[in-house]
């Protein structure tokens, strides 16, 4: 057991859903997606390539918070045009937010209403559509509720597995939504029907909690794990490089 808080365990769910990602580039978009990413980087994923936020490939592992910056070790150079050139090949992981998630893994960010007169809008469809058919995509959810995790989807910024499916096998080819984060646990789409599956319940949180903040049934398995904890050399990552400034812990409600 650490001292860890939630939003340093949410880091280390993040982290874990680039492990294995070998050599590709990863986006994070967002505070906790970044921090999360880059301690992968620093620790269980060491090939993965990362920009500065512009154009180039950094070998080190910037602190999104302090003011001690070291500068950046620029290893490569990836200019906007050559993004797409890894995105068709599936060679990019990227975790994007999602202000509303269906069972299926369909992501809105566009607007909350019907089309044609929202109540709300939002970003647009920005890179989601293509994200999503062409190579792994995570979704980070700071707070988990029925607003957000929804039966249906105002609008389909990212395509979940059903809709995927329906366009045919060339867009399944590249098509991986592999994980969602939330506040509150860890889900992927390992079932039978690629409906959303609990996978683990971040320390604290119960079984009942996750299901009443859901607006969908669940798939849930028999021996939902516990959320691991970060060990002490991913704590001094977080505390001491990446985050000393404490940012996490402004994003996540626990």
């Amino acid at each position: 057991m650490t001292d860890a808080s939630r939003a340093e365990v949410c880091a280390v769910a993040i982290a874990d859903t680039f492990a294995g990602d070998g050599e590709i580039l990863v986006s994070p978009i967002g505070l906790l997606p970044q921090i999360g990413a880059r301690l992968a980087k620093a620790t269980s994923a060491p090939d993965l390539l990362m920009t500065d936020g512009v154009a180039p490939l950094v070998a080190n592992v910037l602190p999104v918070s302090g003011e001690d910056r070291p500068a950046p070790v620029v290893e490569g150079w990836l200019p906007y045009r050559k993004v797409f050139e890894l995105l068709w090949w599936g060679r990019r992981h990227v975790m994007m937010g999602a202000t509303q998630i269906d069972r299926f893994g369909n992501q809105n960010i566009a607007c909350i209403g019907p089309h044609e007169k929202p109540k709300a809008m939002l970003l647009g469809m920005r890179g989601a559509p293509g994200n999503t058919i062409s190579h792994p995509t995570s979704y980070w959810v700071p707070n988990h509720s029925t607003k957000t995790f929804v039966p249906k989807v105002d609008v389909v910024s990212g395509f979940g597995y059903d809709r995927a499916a329906a366009l045919g096998p060339v867009t399944a080819r590249f098509h991986d939504v592999r994980r969602v984060v939330s506040n509150l646990g860890v889900f992927d789409f390992a079932t039978p029907d690629h409906s959303m599956r609990l996978v683990s319940l971040h320390p604290g949180v119960t079984r009942e909690e996750v299901v009443a903040s859901t607006g969908f049934p669940l798939a849930i398995a028999a021996d939902v794990a516990t959320t691991r904890e970060p060990s002490r050399e991913e704590l001094r990552w977080l505390r001491e490089v990446i985050d000393p400034e404490s940012a996490r812990d402004s994003e996540v409600r626990a």
